[in-house]
């Protein structure tokens, strides 16, 4: 985090906005030129990087960080999203999500998972992306003929997933041990 984003956030901020919120505070507000309720969301070109390398641009975040990113096209003419990054690849994973303020649909959320190489031999990591844009009627139509601009800005999550696997390991092994280190002293009681 900089020195000029820390300074203006008080002890204890903590970034954990909705869906909506996103959406309408801060993606909304980027679209249009409008100012954000608070800066902490850096405009970076999330697919020149490696996931692993974002959290050095991030302006704030220890676990989970937020980016501002335009969307490439993959193909001049087409619709798909390039999602290529430097030694990777972004892969969408199940369906979207539609978010709604009330019952009005405002966005989109994309759920993807970063793999290592190129597709379809890539090696799937535990770098997961939500990535937040708006419907067709907010998003802005005027592109240039030939542009390979898809989206001028989308709003992205990433964080490292956990591995809960682990957890049950190691409430497997410690009770097992448990038991034996209180029979061997219950024995060694019995003897005395």
């Amino acid at each position: 985090m900089d020195g000029k984003t820390s300074s203006v956030l008080p002890p204890g901020f903590r970034f954990h906005p909705t869906d909506e919120e996103l959406i309408v505070y801060y993606l909304c507000n980027q679209a249009t030129s409008k100012p954000l309720p608070a800066s902490i969301i850096p405009e970076v070109d999330i697919y020149k990087f490696d996931p692993w390398e974002l959290p050095a641009n991030a302006g704030y975040g220890e676990k989970e960080w937020y980016f501002f990113s335009p969307r490439d096209r993959k193909y001049p003419n087409g619709v798909r999203p390039n999602r290529a990054a430097v030694s990777g690849y972004w892969k969408a994973t199940g369906t979207d999500k539609a978010i709604y303020s009330g019952s009005k649909q405002i966005g989109v959320k994309k759920s993807l998972v970063f793999y290592k190489g190129r597709p379809p031999k890539g090696i799937k990591t535990d770098w997961i992306m939500h990535e937040y844009r708006l419907v067709e009627s907010k998003r802005q139509t005027n592109r240039k003929i030939g542009s390979m601009r898809l989206d001028d800005w989308v709003l992205c999550r990433i964080y490292k997933k956990k591995h809960s696997g682990k957890a049950l390991e190691q409430k497997e092994e410690y009770p097992a041990v448990q038991i034996n280190s209180t029979a061997s002293k219950n024995d060694g009681e019995q003897e005395m």
